[in-house]
């Protein structure tokens, strides 16, 4: 029961009065749909169907998405969404965030899964913008993206944080 309690606890967050974040916990459906040696059609309600197939590595075309790369994908897109998020809550101005991340497949104990996880940050800021905010900002995204934390694989991250040209803040 105590057990039942703390995690009841755990998934209580204070949002801010009139947040629009739904309570906890969150469910995403999604379906797949294949027929033999065809494409992988993957539906959500509400969203556009994408197309899936092996990637080059598994001996696949690796001319559309993938697991692979669509896991990969939605690392760089939470980071992204959750520097954005932090970014406003700590009033940070920047202009435009790249972000590339590589996802290393491999074997381990005789199990194929993801081992590292490495991104890489470049935030472009107005002049006159603190790096150190900047930076803690990036880190503290890092740290706190769901879909990192919610994997079983080392992440490593690089940033970068640069004044834009002819932006001041």
């Amino acid at each position: 029961m105590l057990r039942l309690l703390r995690r009841e606890a755990e998934r209580r967050v204070c949002w801010p009065e009139g947040s629009l974040v739904h309570p906890f916990p969150h469910r995403y459906v999604v379906s797949a749909r294949a027929h033999g040696e065809t494409d992988v059609l993957i539906e959500s309600a509400g969203l556009p169907v994408l197309t899936t197939r092996l990637p080059a590595e598994f001996e696949g075309p690796g001319d559309a998405w993938s697991p692979e790369t669509l896991l990969v994908a939605a690392i760089a897109d939470c980071y992204a969404l959750t520097v954005r998020g932090i970014g406003k809550k700590s009033n940070l101005q920047w202009v435009a965030l790249e972000c590339r991340v590589t996802g290393t497949l491999d074997r381990v104990a005789a199990v194929t899964r993801f081992t590292e996880i490495h991104i890489e940050a470049h935030l472009r800021v107005p002049a006159g913008v603190r790096t150190e905010l900047a930076t803690r900002v990036l880190e503290k995204a890092e740290a706190t993206c769901l879909v990192t934390r919610s994997l079983n694989a080392a992440t490593f991250l690089t940033t970068v944080v640069e004044p834009a040209d002819d932006v001041a803040a």
